[in-house]
């Protein structure tokens, strides 16, 4: 199928090329089913490794598997981001450091506190949830993206989320959803779909949020929702699992 080779050529290292003045909107629909292939590698790496490293080190391995499989193109959008927003004072202003190249203060701190939070959290996973979340968490980060699309408009004439808006139609948003929701819900369960909401929530408020001050959304913006949107599952998910777990008790006074 074209789109979902589109989508797999635009979301991971695979080497698929577009071609020219191609409509990438339909391979938007196919976002959440390439994140659950990535979590799957992510997952059966872990198992592997946690055979013979400690799970500091898996977690950074894990870390970098994910940047290699991505190309690190979101972390770098997460990272243009990061100086955009905070190093301008205007929609102008801002829209400009986007699109510059050099990197400043507010990328570096913001990528290396990104990179230092996914370690913790993916070395921090309990057992009985590690394949379930690291399969997961990938999956419904890449609808948060695919809700931010559908929700808000493009704040650029010209650009590289541009040909996402070509072609675009609601049966994207259902089937993305969908196949998130589905493998929330399989492989964790109902926890697995709060997980997917929250992610939700936070994509919208994301975009909400650079709408207001960039007028809309831009490929940058759109690689930092799926990083925050990444956090927010493990982080979310480690909470989650650990209280129904009982692992976090009231002390007895």
């Amino acid at each position: 199928m074209r789109s979902l080779r589109l989508a797999i050529g635009f979301l991971t290292v695979v080497p698929i090329a577009p071609g020219s003045a191609v409509r990438m909107g339909p391979a938007r629909a196919y976002f959440p089913l390439v994140g659950l292939a990535l979590g799957g590698v992510l997952a059966g790496l872990d198992f592997v490794a946690r055979l013979a490293l400690p799970p500091i080190v898996v977690g950074a391995l894990l870390v970098a598997a994910l940047l290699v499989m991505t190309r690190a193109m979101h972390t770098d959008g997460f990272l243009d981001t990061c100086d955009g927003l905070f190093g301008g004072y205007s929609q102008t202003e801002r829209l400009k450091i986007l699109r510059d190249t050099r990197v400043g203060a507010f990328a570096v701190a913001g990528g290396v506190s990104l990179l230092l939070l996914k370690l913790t959290l993916m070395a921090s996973i309990a057992d009985e949830i590690r394949a379930g979340l690291l399969a997961v968490f990938p999956c419904a980060s890449r609808f948060g993206m695919v809700s931010t699309m559908a929700g808000f408009k493009y704040a650029r004439e010209e650009g590289l989320g541009t040909s996402f808006q070509d072609g675009q139609g609601w049966w994207q948003v259902v089937f993305g959803f969908a196949t998130a929701a589905a493998a929330a819900g399989l492989l964790l369960g109902f926890a697995g779909l709060i997980l997917l909401g929250a992610t939700i929530v936070v994509s919208l408020g994301m975009g909400w949020w650079f709408t207001r001050l960039l007028g809309g959304m831009t490929g940058d913006t759109y690689g930092a929702v799926n990083e925050v949107a990444e956090l927010t599952v493990l982080l979310l998910g480690i909470v989650i699992f650990g209280v129904t777990a009982g692992m976090y008790q009231t002390p007895s006074w």
